[in-house]
């Protein structure tokens, strides 16, 4: 299967299995895209090739033959074991904020609001210790609701993990994605010293971010956000993102990536929201959505090459390789190699289902999984999802996001369309760009 698309004037092919991007002049991206067109109907692509002038032709087939397009699916091998290696600790079904599109009810996830205690968080980690197997890096991700509400639990986990790792053989890797309303010197500290990676919710211009999140008594946040954010993370030498959310709301969401990145901010991810009612994207909204991506672009590429650049997360591609292609059919291995951890100890697939009955997948202090939920996570592949077998993305997304799958259609094997059609734009410019990119430094 070939993919070819125009980015910024230029032309390339994607080969689907194997990755390789192609950058091609006029007359062989309309000969190859004619072979893809013919390929996509099951015909001939060499009858269709001496359709092309003699040369190209030659060109096109020496490609053919190289593996280099159109190539062959590669054969499976022997299916790895899914090894659980990561972990999402819901510190606190709470929150100090009430986000007008959160998923998890103001934090409280469709029930009490709770903090997790330290018998549990402790017991999480020997779970994850104790189904690890032989993984020596495993990740932790404190999470909420806001999970510096429950700051001291938060530091006696770190501890108690780090006072685990010699004896096991291990390596904890820890992560926590806050809200940054309230901050303490105290935090900072601690952060910047034992978190390998930050995530601070940040939705953009000030007008936006205050549109959605909102405080416990209806007030804006973001004058003390990004206030707090900024302590935090700029200058910080560990791995930081500023994650936000953009809606119906504000379709120029390109001036709110730029406006983090304004501020000061290096790593920068805003992505649409996926929700029903008012604030949701809807298909009359692709078109905009579109041209923001390609507004964004130019001035990304602009910026990266005056020296003022940024991390955008969704133009970041590796062109030069990536994993076996049993991990690339399943995406990010929730339920399989990822769980999520309520405050009661209970275990489910995602941060993004917990709370729901139907995928409780069993409790921390069980020391079990719920094999057939796993299963069904382990089930949802491209190869078995009826729309993306023959979708040139399907090695980037892997079937979209289960959580978004579900919430959309009530089916995870059944992808978000919206967000495939979305997913496909940002592909075609991280491609275009990267390739562009290695041309200009060979």
């Amino acid at each position: 299967m070939v993919h070819t698309f125009i980015y910024d004037g230029d032309y390339f092919a994607l080969d689907v299995e194997t990755g390789s991007v192609h950058v091609l002049d006029k007359p062989a991206y309309d000969a190859v895209t004619r072979l893809a067109q013919a390929d996509a109907r099951g015909g001939d692509i060499f009858e269709a090739l001496r359709l092309t002038d003699e040369s190209l032709s030659a060109e096109i087939t020496a490609l053919v033959d190289g593996g280099a397009l159109f190539s062959a699916p590669e054969k499976d091998g022997v299916k790895p074991e899914n090894v659980l290696k990561a972990m999402c600790l819901h510190l606190a079904h709470d929150c100090n904020l009430r986000c007008g599109y959160c998923f998890a009810g103001g934090g409280a996830f469709a029930g009490k609001r709770e903090l997790m205690s330290a018998d549990t968080a402790r017991a999480a980690i020997d779970f994850l210790i104790d189904v690890s197997g032989t993984r020596r890096n495993l990740e932790i991700d404190f999470f909420g609701g806001e999970p510096l509400l429950n700051f001291d639990v938060l530091k006696s986990t770190v501890a108690y993990a780090r006072g685990l790792e010699a004896a096991h053989g291990k390596n904890f890797r820890f992560t926590v994605t806050t809200n940054a309303y309230h901050v303490t010197d105290e935090m900072k500290e601690y952060l910047n010293a034992n978190m390998n990676n930050i995530v601070v919710s940040i939705d953009g211009r000030p007008h936006v971010h205050d549109a959605v999140r909102k405080t416990a008594g209806g007030k804006g946040s973001y004058s003390r956000v990004v206030a707090n954010a900024k302590d935090l993370v700029l200058g910080r030498k560990g791995e930081y993102y500023i994650r936000g959310t953009f809606t119906a709301d504000n379709l120029d969401f390109a001036n709110d990536i730029l406006h983090v990145a304004d501020l000061g901010f290096y790593g920068v991810s805003i992505e649409p929201v996926v929700t029903t009612g008012e604030k949701a994207i809807r298909e009359e909204h692709l078109e905009q959505i579109f041209g923001e991506y390609d507004r964004l672009a130019k001035e990304y590429v602009k910026r990266r090459r005056n020296g003022n650049g940024f991390v955008f997360f969704h133009f970041m591609v590796d062109l030069d390789g990536g994993p076996c292609r049993q991990k690339r059919i399943r995406g990010c291995g929730a339920g399989t190699e990822y769980i999520a951890v309520a405050p009661s100890g209970d275990i489910y697939p995602c941060h993004q289902f917990v709370g729901r009955d139907a995928y409780k997948m069993g409790s921390v202090f069980e020391r079990d999984i719920d094999k057939a939920v796993a299963k069904r996570f382990d089930d949802c592949s491209i190869d078995n999802m009826e729309s993306c077998r023959n979708c040139w993305a399907k090695y980037y997304c892997s079937g979209g996001c289960a959580a978004a799958n579900v919430n959309i259609n009530g089916d995870m094997m059944k992808p978000y369309e919206l967000g495939c059609a979305m997913q496909k734009k940002r592909l075609e410019i991280a491609i275009g760009m990267a390739a562009k990119e290695q041309m200009e430094e060979s």
